[in-house]
């Protein structure tokens, strides 16, 4: 019994020796099997784990190979895995042509770590050499090879060796994650009484990662509206209501939104002078984006009577804040207003709904009144 246990020992002791790993961090690199170009030994496990720098890949091929053939590679195999994926498992020998050798095939790890696995069983009776290997790191040429979205560029992208970096075309400023363009669009003022806005880019796909303000800043008295027109998306979810991209309208306390999807909003009444829009991207997804028009109305004025032997011009159906009119006379006559005789004579609508001053009239010119006199006839 005590023979037995020691023997168990020792067989343990044995294994811990035959199976060992090795950490390989070098650009380039060979591996062979135990003994070669000898036979190798029975019940040997080596593993090489290869490891290079972020932004490359391993490549790895061989120049000999002779192990004993088995189905699916039970009894002595290399075998090539990376982050618990096995890229490859050969057996068998060269001469035989079986599908198990690697031939002239070459092993591509995806990422900057590839571990190869040697093992053998308890017999190796034909003396079998083994394998002669090479690895050595290449390049990733990440522009190339964009399978993840996310770290992908937004616009221009230029490899180097051991990596790769990102640009943005003109006018558009790279983002502080490296990658996504945005654009600079806060602080756009409107100050005329009607006009047009857009996201970004509309109607090409509107930038990621942004933030827009436009504000619509007149004079007060006038009261701004604005109508989106029906070409509106922006990226939504389906259950959350916009936790991505949005436009929102604020105008003092109130405050509309915020609107994503594909529907249009309704036609929105501010009631105000004032109006700020905001526009968020998030730093995914092709959407389109909006466009909408603006048009500010004051308050309506009292329609206007031209005077007696004069005219207003322009002649409306209605008069709104800033509006203004002119007043002047027929032939033959005067505008009088506070005692004072001029040609014509202008008023405003002002921002209360009222007009600046009262329609003055028209009064005949003192040269007419002294020619109607002269021309009168003389009675003796």
């Amino acid at each position: 019994m005590r023979l037995l246990l020691l023997c168990h020992a020792l067989c343990l002791a044995l294994l811990e020796v035959s199976a060992h790993t090795v950490e390989l961090n070098e650009m380039f690199g060979q591996i062979q099997s135990p003994g070669y170009p000898d036979s190798y030994p029975s019940d040997s496990e080596v593993t090489w784990n290869i490891t290079v720098p972020e932004g490359f890949r391993i490549k790895l091929y061989f120049m000999h190979f002779n192990l004993e053939s088995s189905y699916l590679c039970e009894y002595d195999y290399v075998k090539v895995e990376t982050e618990g994926q096995v890229l490859a498992t050969f057996c068998g020998r060269e001469t035989t042509d079986t599908e198990q050798t690697p031939g002239q095939e070459v092993v591509l790890s995806p990422g900057s770590f590839m571990s190869v696995t040697f093992r053998s069983d308890f017999s190796n009776e034909e003396r079998f050499t083994g394998f002669d290997a090479h690895y050595m790191a290449v390049d990733v040429d990440e522009c190339e090879e964009r399978e993840d979205e996310e770290l992908s560029c937004d616009h221009h992208c230029h490899n180097y060796i051991g990596g790769y970096y990102c640009s943005c075309r003109f006018g558009y400023i790279l983002h502080t994650d490296n990658r996504t363009c945005r654009v600079e669009c806060s602080g756009n003022l409107f100050t005329q009484r009607t006009g047009t806005i857009t996201s970004p880019d509309y109607p090409n796909p509107y930038p990621k990662s942004s933030e827009c303000s436009y504000t619509i800043d007149l004079e007060e008295g006038f009261m701004i509206s604005l109508q989106f027109e029906d070409i509106f998306d922006i990226e939504d979810h389906p259950e959350v209501p916009c936790p991505y991209d949005y436009i929102k309208i604020k105008a003092g306390p109130k405050v509309w939104g915020p609107f994503c999807g594909e529907t249009s909003p309704e036609p929105i009444s501010t009631e105000s002078h004032s109006v700020q829009i905001l526009f968020r991207s998030d730093n995914s997804g092709e959407n389109r984006g909006w466009r909408l028009s603006y048009r500010a109305a004051g308050n309506e004025c009292p329609k206007l009577q031209p005077p007696a032997f004069g005219k207003i011009e322009p002649l409306q159906a209605v008069y709104s804040f800033k509006d203004q009119v002119l007043i002047s006379c027929d032939t033959g006559y005067k505008v009088l207003k506070d005692s004072e005789i001029m040609d014509t004579f202008q008023i405003e609508c002002l921002k209360d709904g009222t007009w600046s001053n009262k329609i003055p009239t028209c009064k005949k010119s003192k040269i007419d009144l002294e020619n109607e006199f002269e021309s009168e006839p003389v009675t003796e």
